[in-house]
């Protein structure tokens, strides 16, 4: 099966196999994710598990992540599983849905966006 992994792409279990991820997959998530962020750095991670360009910034931006120290809590979204959690994310932090995008939390308030391409490290 693993040549038809490379040809095909990953499955959607080993896209979020790293460790460093907590998944939001309720609205209690969504929750605990905006709470944490009074006491650190949240990201949120939207992804849609059937696109090339989402899949190939993910692991772009994964990459920087195992390769950082900063304090920062992950938190990765199904878009597929979950859109009805995308578009809470966008009603409770007032930013407009894309896919892919990072969203930095800080004090229960969306500080920054990005999507596609730009989606980095560098912007927190």
């Amino acid at each position: 099966m693993g040549i038809f992994n490379k040809i095909f792409g990953e499955t959607k279990a080993s896209e979020t196999e790293n460790r460093f991820w907590k998944n939001i997959e309720s609205e209690k998530d969504l929750e605990r994710a905006i709470q944490e962020s009074f006491s650190v750095t949240v990201v949120v991670f939207k992804h849609s598990t059937r696109c090339f360009i989402s899949k190939t910034v993910l692991r772009n931006f994964e990459k920087e992540v195992m390769d950082s120290d900063k304090n920062i809590s992950y938190y990765f979204l199904d878009l597929l599983a979950h859109r009805n959690l995308s578009d809470k994310v966008a009603e409770n932090l007032g930013v407009e849905h894309q896919s892919p995008q990072l969203i930095v939390i800080e004090n229960g308030i969306a500080v920054k966006n990005a999507s596609h391409q730009h989606i980095s490290l560098n912007l927190i």
